[in-house]
C-alpha cells in the first residue's frame, strides 16, 4: 500500500481535552491524507479476512463480469482505514486512550476499484462527556475516491477518548 498527500495544506487538528471537541463540533470536516489501493492490499486483506470472493480478487474474470470493468476493495478493507486516515489528520494529546467504540450506521455508496486513491473527512457531530476527562465522539466520515462522481462510503463512527487528567469540560 502506497501512502500519498493528496491534500498537503492539511494540518493535524490537536483535541488536547473534552471542551476542545466540544468547541469543535459543527466545524468544517478534517481531510486525511491519501491512500493508494491497489491489487496487492486487496489481495493482503482477502488472504487475512478470508474473503476470496472472484470481484475482488480476479482481475481477469472482473474486467469481464463485474459492472465496474475491474476488481474493488472489501467494504471492511476501506473501513479499516479509518483509523489510520484518523490518525493522519487529528490527534489527541494528553489521551490516555483512544477507542473505536463503533458504528451506528455505515453505508456503501459506491465501489472502490483496484489502482484507487482514497481519502476520508471527519466532521464531529456529537460529543458526550461520559465521566470528568473521557468523551465519547460521534463523527460523520465519508470516504471519496479521487476522481469519482460519488463518495464510497458514509459513516457514523462512534469513538471514546480518555484523557489522562480531566481538563476543564
Amino acid at each position: 500500500m502506497t501512502i500519498g498527500t493528496l491534500h498537503p495544506s492539511s494540518a493535524i487538528r490537536r483535541f488536547g481535552s473534552v471542551r476542545s471537541l466540544v468547541d469543535f463540533i459543527g466545524q468544517p470536516a478534517l481531510v486525511s491524507e491519501a491512500v493508494l489501493i491497489d491489487q496487492e492490499t486487496i489481495d493482503r486483506f482477502a488472504l487475512v479476512t478470508r474473503d476470496s470472493q472472484w470481484i475482488h480478487v480476479n482481475p481477469e474474470r472482473a474486467a469481464v463480469e463485474s459492472p465496474y470493468l475491474h476488481t474493488i476493495a472489501h467494504g471492511f478493507l476501506v473501513l479499516s482505514l479509518l483509523t489510520y486516515w484518523q490518525t493522519s489528520c487529528i490527534a489527541f494529546p494528553g489521551a490516555a486512550m483512544v477507542l473505536n467504540y463503533g458504528f451506528d450506521k455505515v453505508r456503501y455508496t459506491a465501489p472502490v476499484p483496484s489502482g484507487s486513491l482514497v481519502w476520508a473527512s471527519f466532521a464531529l457531530a456529537r460529543v458526550v462527556e461520559t465521566r470528568p476527562g473521557e468523551a465519547r465522539c460521534s463523527w460523520d466520515v465519508t470516504v471519496e475516491v479521487k476522481d469519482a462522481p460519488r463518495p464510497s462510503v458514509h459513516a457514523d463512527w462512534q469513538t471514546m477518548v480518555r484523557y489522562r487528567e480531566a481538563g476543564p469540560a
